[in-house]
């Protein structure tokens, strides 16, 4: 694990494949994911910033909650509970957000705009003030998962062209996995991929995660992983 500190208020923490982020405001601080394989996120925080911490979770992966049993509630998309309870098996009380939503840290507010696809309850934090966009996974340059009944990559396609609309809003985007930042360009080039992709125009390749089939289709600026056929 390496925490790395990108501003006076912001730092991100970096652990094999995955990374998460603190914010910090005038009275409160944020987390937004809580890691994987660590399970002191929020102690981690409180030895960075002298502010009540409070968890937003991108969406209910297993590499985004590791240590929300040390939160008893987060903010998270309630289209993520199956995900979270059935799914990943974890406990605590969501604090329902959705679209447009703000959380205020104190003169920063944080702006939610769903992206479902990658997973149905998928979000990504606007932060206004500095233009910044914490994308969590479905914008990147490394792997996007988008196999099993959770994933859906019409829905994805859709949500990028949602994002499209804030483009005049962030001038750089922190993923939650692959190269560090990402810049707006990225989303073209992903929308790009995923119509090639449901019109048949790019042939995939066999791959294998944990035990299950899969299909990875490289375009360019990333892969994504489906549902082998």
């Amino acid at each position: 694990m390496e925490i790395i500190k990108i501003n006076e208020t912001t730092w991100r923490i970096e652990e094999e494949g995955v990374r998460f982020f603190l914010l910090a405001g005038k009275k409160k601080a944020l987390l937004i994911d809580s890691g994987m394989q660590i399970h002191n996120a929020k102690e981690i925080a409180q030895g960075l910033v002298n502010l009540p911490i409070e968890l937003l979770n991108t969406h209910g992966d297993i590499d985004h909650v590791g240590s929300n049993d040390e939160f008893e509630s987060f903010y998270m998309n309630p289209a993520e509970a199956s995900n979270y309870y059935n799914t990943q098996k974890k406990t605590g009380t969501i604090i329902p957000v959705t679209d447009g939503d703000i959380i205020d840290l104190g003169d920063r507010e944080l702006e939610i705009i769903t992206l479902p696809g990658h997973t149905p309850g998928s979000i990504a934090a606007l932060d206004k003030k500095n233009r910044v966009l914490i994308s969590g996974d479905p914008i990147q340059d490394g792997n996007i998962f988008m196999f099993g009944v959770q994933r859906e990559m019409h829905a994805y396609l859709l949500s990028l062209e949602k994002l499209k609309k804030y483009l005049d809003k962030f001038d750089t985007i922190y993923p939650s996995h692959g190269s560090f930042p990402v810049t707006p360009e990225i989303i073209d080039s992903l929308h790009e991929g995923a119509t090639r992709i449901l019109a048949g125009e790019v042939e995939g390749s066999d791959a294998e995660f944990h035990g299950i089939k899969i299909k990875r289709y490289d375009v360019g600026v990333a892969g994504f992983l489906c549902d082998y056929k």
